[in-house]
């Protein structure tokens, strides 16, 4: 019988055009192309999946990055294949709408609370709830950026 392990298997490779073997502990995800091939150039490592669903790349340390392209149902798509795997953490890195203008190019942004737009959680939720991030995972970034010294 087919279970999701070997739907996992077959799937995330056929849309990352990586082995789930390769995959790290810790992904990112995105929806432009330029932070996959910028995490590329940063880590020394080649992009996989040029010309498929979505590309990916995973660096010496155990972090993949995965551009799953457009829409709600690819972003679905790639955590359900995620979770076949189970990893330790994925973070989501976009973009944001009505910043200050103190903000520049490279500033982090950490959101406490975004506009649901996507309209299926309007089925379970008022429109006025917002979408929430991970508290743990909020956190833990924050703190790193304090740490670092670049909050």
């Amino acid at each position: 019988m087919i279970n999701k392990e070997d739907i996992t298997r077959n799937w995330l490779k056929r849309y990352t055009g990586t082995n789930i073997e390769e995959f790290g502990d810790w992904i990112l995800l995105t929806n432009f192309q330029i932070y996959v091939d910028k995490f590329s150039e940063k880590f020394d490592v080649p992009v996989m999946g040029r010309g498929g669903a979505m590309t990916s790349a995973t660096n010496r340390d155990g972090l993949s990055i995965i551009n799953y392209g457009m829409g709600s149902a690819n972003a679905a798509t790639i955590m359900d294949l995620l979770s076949g795997i189970h990893p330790k953490g994925v973070l989501f890195l976009g973009k944001c709408g009505g910043l200050k203008k103190s903000a520049e190019l490279g500033h982090f942004i950490l959101p406490i609370a975004a506009i649901r737009g996507e309209g299926t959680s309007n089925d379970y939720f008022p429109i006025e709830v917002p979408a929430m991030p991970s508290f743990k995972l909020h956190k833990h970034v924050s703190s790193l950026l304090v740490e670092k010294g670049i909050e």
